[in-house]
């Protein structure tokens, strides 16, 4: 290869830099932690690039919008130093990652449809002045007042005290996390990755904004789907011009 590099047209650092609205010291840095193989240098000591070059830049600008920086840089790196299986490995977890989180979607989703319908098949829990007390919460969810304060610690559920009694209270939007968590349980989904999308809820002020989350959520899934397939047309381009 350092024949081959060599022997092509020399590109200059300003030359990879200028078609993608780069600097040259992005360039420099790129090659100095592996994203470039080595540059050639000249009698005088500059960096020289070539073709090669040009294609591993845009294999790895290519390669981000999926993957994410971090990730790009392993896989070039891993190609450059000729461990392609390693690469290989770094772009199936990626893959794995996007079906786990198209699955999570699709969770939240069902749970939101199973939580609307409960909600509308189901009498009102017993409450107390200004919210339902924990018992008769438990009650309706089938869960035992201590999977609440469980999901209370979590942050999942945050009950006012009663300033006479002390006991917990729930209004209205912790019913709703309760449940929203009680079908995500369900769906075999852990406290920690539950916390999220219950902040997600709360951000969105209920579960009627979180539909247009919802939808962004798909695009943005798909917008990775999209540019992993544009990362690896670009991956595999580079890596036939390596040889």
């Amino acid at each position: 290869m350092g024949r081959k590099l060599q022997t092509e047209g020399r590109l200059r650092p300003v030359d990879l830099a200028r078609g993608h609205g780069l600097s040259t010291q992005a360039i420099r840095n790129y090659e100095e932690v592996g994203i470039l193989p080595a540059a050639g240098r000249t009698p005088h000591g500059y960096r020289t690039y070539t073709s090669v070059h040009a294609g591993a830049l845009r294999a790895f600008l290519a390669l981000v919008p999926g993957h994410g920086h971090r990730t790009a840089t392993s896989i070039m790196r891993a190609v450059n130093e000729g461990a392609a299986e390693e690469a290989f490995r770094l772009i199936d977890e990626s893959h794995v990652q996007l079906l786990d989180d198209r699955r999570t979607l699709e969770a939240v989703e069902r749970a939101l449809r199973d939580l609307d319908a409960g909600t509308a098949s189901e009498p009102a829990a017993e409450a107390g002045p200004g919210g339902t007390f924990i018992g008769p919460l438990a009650a309706k969810l089938g869960i035992r007042p201590a999977t609440l304060r469980k999901w209370e610690r979590a942050g999942l559920v945050r009950p006012r005290r009663d300033a006479v009694t002390g006991y917990r209270v729930y209004d209205e939007a912790d019913v709703r996390d309760a449940r929203l968590t009680h079908q995500l349980r369900r769906g075999g989904y852990r406290l920690e990755q539950i916390a999220p999308l219950i902040a997600q809820v709360r951000d969105a002020g209920g579960l009627e904004p979180l539909g247009a989350a919802l939808h962004d959520w798909h695009g943005r899934l798909a917008a990775r789907g999209r540019a992993m397939l544009n990362g690896a047309g670009e991956l595999e381009a580079y890596l036939r011009e390596r040889g």
